[in-house]
């Protein structure tokens, strides 16, 4: 073999090694890239992951704000009074909730007849007798207490006015009120003595039975 032959064969390897060695380095540029467009991918699935896993927690929690029933409120016209006669002698207290949402009542009504300095005691065996029990009177519905008074003492002297608070869930917290009643201005004849109050009940048969003077 000739001298100029072995030179051109080595320049063919050289070349040769050369385009091996730049497809080498291309294919590790591409596979590099492409691990980085994978994990970046990843990341940004995740991350939008989270972004939809954290609005539904806020809305869940918004929802649940949403669902959290107030206190109801008094006023003299959502409170109304009424005497029934006979054996069976008591006085109705009935709330109205003129909202459109739920709101809730605890204990009994607090009820001070004529400027009293104390409101009306709850009757005691009352269920729930100042055990913080809660109804939730539903929107548009009422809630009721009975004061008996089918004694003498009980009965008393005909009141001019009543003053309401609605009790909290113990029997010296209150939530709302006053609300002033009238009686003459509504035209209402009411008479309460050494009189207690039931605790606010979903019906006015649970009250009746409540105060004993169901019928």
């Amino acid at each position: 073999m000739t001298a100029r032959r072995s030179r051109h064969r080595s320049a063919a390897y050289a070349a040769l090694a050369l385009g091996l060695a730049g497809s080498l380095a291309l294919t590790g540029c591409n596979s590099h890239s492409s691990k980085k467009s994978k994990k970046s991918s990843s990341s940004s699935s995740k991350s939008k992951k989270r972004k939809i896993i954290g609005g539904g927690a806020a809305a869940a929690g918004a929802g649940a704000a949403s669902r959290r029933v107030p206190d109801c409120y008094p006023s003299t016209y959502k409170v109304t009074f009424s005497q029934q006669t006979g054996p069976k002698s008591h006085v109705a207290v009935k709330f109205k909730n003129s909202t459109s949402r739920d709101c809730k009542l605890y204990n009994a009504p607090l009820l001070r007849f004529d400027n009293a300095k104390r409101p009306l005691p709850l009757l005691p065996g009352t269920p729930g007798h100042l055990d913080g029990t809660r109804i939730t009177v539903p929107a548009h519905g009422y809630a009721y207490a009975v004061i008996p008074t089918n004694t003498a003492a009980t009965k008393g002297t005909e009141q001019k006015s009543v003053a309401i608070d609605f009790m909290g869930v113990s029997a010296s917290s209150v939530t709302h009120g006053p609300a002033t009643v009238d009686f003459a201005e509504k035209r209402l004849h009411i008479s309460v003595g050494k009189s207690k109050v039931t605790n606010w009940s979903s019906s006015i048969h649970g009250a009746q039975l409540a105060g004993g003077v169901d019928k």
